[in-house]
């Protein structure tokens, strides 16, 4: 398919409901509660809240602009924008969403096996933890677990990208979302009507402690929103490449960055108030949904049900995002090379369940691909997407393109905060963590 007949969204609905299921994954089912608990509580969510306004918005429209001016994903994008070695800078981000899908569908496969762990505690008891990688060493249990479900998570995005955009990532987008917000409801409910859950309701959003907004938890925030909103340079310019012309980017970005806001705000409300109720540790960091839940769920009348119900809302999201890392790999090979849709399909699944292997070994050598591929290189796509559209598309081209052609004109400041603020702050985001994450320097508190 040629840029000038690609695909785009059935309507601007479809549209906003596949960004906020791109957007949502496990960054916000998953990562949001745990970050929440380890900065701070309320402070966390306040800061947070500020930035994917301030930050998140723009930065949304800038990779959406940057894909639909150019009709293509990475792979073509940054040279069609004008970037020196734009496309050397494609392949280069191809291979890390490559290596990147790989261990993000491995963690997938643990939500599918928790899942299925919870549905089957009327019948017989299992470990859920057993799909976990060993902290180092080698267990075979973990390995083969592990592999089975990161293939059936591979067949199964397979299945929807062989039918393309609109009769497969569209409409699994809207089959999977609303499902999502139903799951996370009934599991708020459940939550709330705990025996002091309103101690975690308070704590959550109520109790904003002044001491807590520090720069810490402001790097964290920040970084979490390119985290949760999927910028890199990758899934959302591909998706914008999907987008028609008619779309207003500015309308759209807010709606997606509300959404993706709401989805970790309602998993928030459903996690933390029942981890309260039974005086279990918000702070626990990552192990919050595989360690400290299960608990949980194993305490309250039922509570398998309402634990099924969470890795299985929990799956849809992290499914989502698979998806659309996917997609990326796929459309770099359908529009760079003659493969055809589905050929590119079984490659790409080939590929990613071969580098997926490494990972599953132990979390020695999870953590450091984690940081690497995930953490470190999506802040460098942010900034390398926000640089080409800002300084090296032409301006005006840039504004037509960010106004969406004929809808209101985008202020001069918007333009220029696109410019400089922005770039900035996700510089900031990507020092920070190179300095605490890779050299190891302590920061205060």
């Amino acid at each position: 398919m040629t840029a000038n007949t690609r695909e785009t969204f059935t309507s601007r609905l479809a549209a906003v409901v596949t960004m906020i299921g791109v957007a949502t994954g496990l960054g916000n089912i998953w990562r949001f509660p745990y970050m929440v608990g380890k900065f701070g509580g309320a402070a966390f969510v306040l800061i947070y809240t500020l930035i994917v306004v301030a930050i998140g918005v723009p930065a949304l429209m800038a990779e959406w602009a940057l894909g639909r001016y150019t009709r293509r994903g990475p792979v073509g994008a940054f040279a069609a924008g004008g970037l020196p070695f734009g496309r050397a800078a494609g392949w280069f981000f191809f291979f890390i969403v490559t290596a990147a899908t790989a261990y993000y569908t491995a963690v997938v496969g643990w939500v599918l096996y928790y899942a299925f762990a919870q549905l089957a505690t009327p019948i017989v008891k299992i470990n859920g933890a057993a799909v976990l990688p060993p902290n180092e060493g080698f267990s075979a249990t973990s390995f083969l677990l592990q592999l089975v479900c990161t293939g059936l998570v591979i067949l199964s995005c397979s299945v929807v990208l062989i039918k393309g955009l609109r009769r497969g990532i569209e409409r699994a987008s809207m089959i999977v979302m609303p499902l999502l917000v139903i799951i996370l409801l009934i599991l708020l409910v459940r939550a709330l009507t705990l025996p002091g859950a309103m101690a975690g309701v308070r704590w959550y959003i109520l109790e904003l402690r002044w001491a807590d907004i520090n720069a810490k938890v402001t790097m964290a925030a920040l970084g979490h929103a390119i985290f949760s909103l999927s910028l890199g340079g990758t899934f959302m310019v591909v998706y914008g490449s999907y987008l028609a012309q008619r779309e207003r980017l500015l309308s759209g970005a807010v709606w997606t960055t509300a959404g993706d806001t709401a989805s970790g705000l309602l998993a928030g409300l459903a996690i933390i108030p029942a981890v309260f109720a039974f005086n279990l540790e918000p702070t626990s960091g990552p192990g919050l949904i595989f360690a400290t839940l299960p608990q949980v769920f194993a305490e309250i009348p039922a509570g398998w049900i309402f634990g099924f119900l969470f890795f299985v809302g929990l799956l849809g999201a992290g499914y989502l995002s698979d998806i659309a890392a996917f997609e990326v790999l796929v459309a770099g090979l359908t529009d760079n090379t003659r493969l055809t849709r589905r050929s590119a399909v079984g490659v790409i699944a080939g590929v990613v369940f071969l580098l997926a292997i490494p990972p599953t070994i132990n979390n020695a050598i999870f953590v450091p691909w984690d940081l690497t591929f995930g953490s470190g290189m999506q802040t460098l796509g942010a900034l390398i997407a926000l640089i080409t559209l800002a300084w090296f598309l032409d301006r005006g081209t840039a504004l037509a393109e960010l106004s969406s052609h004929g809808e209101r004109h985008v202020p001069p400041w918007l333009f220029y905060w696109i410019r400089f603020g922005v770039p900035a702050a996700i510089l900031t985001v990507g020092i920070w963590w190179l300095m605490t994450s890779v050299i190891g320097v302590t920061t205060a508190e």
